[in-house]
């Protein structure tokens, strides 16, 4: 298994009627997050500890939030929400 990110919740559902630039701001900056969590985490399958509590993400026009599960080698975007600017 590699790192990799993906939407949870309703979060897959409100991205479909997001515009696509906010979108790809938010697809990047959650590469980004994967990214890190792989360096930090490098034995991501084998960790014994608790999991990095969930954090925002502010990106161009709105902010999301994301939760890394390290055991899973999974960041997941949990919520977004789209200021409209």
């Amino acid at each position: 298994m590699s790192w990799k990110w993906e939407y949870a919740f309703a979060a897959e559902e409100a991205a479909r009627s997001l515009p696509p630039d906010f979108l790809a701001g938010v697809e990047g900056a959650a590469d980004e997050l994967v990214r890190a969590a792989e360096g930090l985490h490098v034995h991501g399958r084998a960790h014994d500890g608790p999991d990095p509590t969930g954090s925002h993400t502010i990106v161009s026009g709105g902010w999301f939030m994301h939760q890394v599960v390290v055991r899973s080698e999974r960041v997941y975007v949990v919520h977004i929400t789209y200021l409209g600017f």
